[in-house]
């Protein structure tokens, strides 16, 4: 016999938090799910509980187990920041990651915002971030006001990409002050979590993360923001072709069969969402050896271009597998920043796109 969530609530309720109240009544018990014999939840606390709340954590986790019908519990502890500050200072923002979306009346445009570019894969491991942040750059050093937002909610890369460090500040506790670095306005939920702490959501709290990042940021005005999607074709990529006034979608992906297969279905994607795909560009598309000069297609050749071609979609450009470009990336300084032979293709893309 499967257990009801109106049993799991109930019995919930009968967790005494220290300060008085129960996790039920004070809206902690997050992302319920109910599978067969296996029941989870996340316990979102307040920061300032800290530690004090493990025990209750136990508690809950034990108390599921012991369900008739239940053979397996797990409750995962987050924590979310209060608004506390003074007059006159920055207090850390808001947020509450984590919480539902917001009903909207239709696609919704960002204040300053002239356009939105999401740039997108269908599937993990293609370069998407490292396209989407050299990107940036390289429109930046084009002369346009450039802004990126890290949507990739389960695995933000952004930061490590761009080198900022620091958490953003927020002068009323709901609007967040974004980051700035190479000529970019950042904005990832990387700067908000401690960076070994898994974000363990399902999909309307992913959906109320990137409704809370595009709405409660102060952009300022911007160009173009640039939003670096996760892989794949879910919740987030919905949300934002739903709630939001998307101007288009940029598809990076390898030569090789398996990247373009799983491509082709996010343009299909953004195709049936009637949102605009400006084109493809092609990721380590090539390896250029640096001691005999040869180039080496090691995923295949022309795969993103002929696909485009079939497709009817503009071939954007193709950017080598390069060791410079890993290096650039993993220390914080993208490749478009130098005067790396490279830097010139980000930009012919960049001057494509706009």
């Amino acid at each position: 016999m499967t257990v009801s969530k109106e049993t799991v609530m109930a019995e919930m309720r009968r967790i005494a938090l220290p300060d008085g109240g129960n996790i039920v009544d004070l809206d902690m018990v997050k992302a319920l799910r109910i599978d067969r014999d296996q029941v989870s939840f996340v316990l979102e606390v307040p920061a300032s509980l800290g530690a004090r709340m493990e025990p209750v954590r136990r508690a809950a986790e034990q108390l599921l187990g012991e369900l008739p019908g239940v053979n397996r519990a797990s409750v995962v502890m987050t924590a979310h920041s209060a608004a506390t500050g003074t007059p006159g200072k920055s207090s850390p923002p808001d947020l509450r990651l984590g919480q539902h979306a917001r009903p909207s009346t239709g696609p919704q445009p960002i204040k300053g915002v002239a356009k939105i570019i999401a740039v997108a894969s269908g599937k993990g491991g293609v370069g998407k971030s490292t396209v989407a942040s050299n990107l940036a750059v390289a429109l930046s050093r084009l002369g346009y006001r450039v802004g990126l937002l890290d949507a990739d909610i389960h695995g933000p890369s952004q930061p490590l990409m761009m080198g900022v460090s620091g958490r953003p500040t927020s002068p009323d506790g709901k609007t967040i002050i974004p980051m700035r670095a190479h000529g970019v306005t950042l904005m990832s939920i990387g700067l908000l979590l401690p960076a070994e702490e898994a974000v363990i959501w399902r999909g309307p709290m992913l959906m109320g993360a990137l409704q809370q990042m595009l709405q409660q940021v102060r952009w300022g005005s911007l160009d173009v923001l640039l939003v670096d999607l996760p892989p794949g074709t879910g919740d987030v990529q919905l949300s934002l072709c739903q709630k939001f006034e998307l101007s288009g979608s940029i598809i990076v992906c390898t030569p090789q069969d398996v990247a373009l297969l799983d491509a082709r279905r996010a343009i299909a994607m953004f195709r049936k969402l009637e949102k605009p795909v400006l084109g493809i560009v092609e990721n380590m598309a090539y390896f250029q050896c640096p001691n005999c000069d040869g180039r080496f297609h090691l995923f295949g050749r022309d795969g993103a271009r002929d696909e485009a071609r079939r497709l009817d979609l503009p071939f954007l450009g193709s950017i080598p597998l390069d060791l410079e470009i890993r290096v650039a990336g993993d220390t914080g300084r993208p490749i478009a920043t130098t005067r790396h032979e490279v830097t010139r293709q980000f930009e012919l893309i960049g001057e494509l796109i706009v």
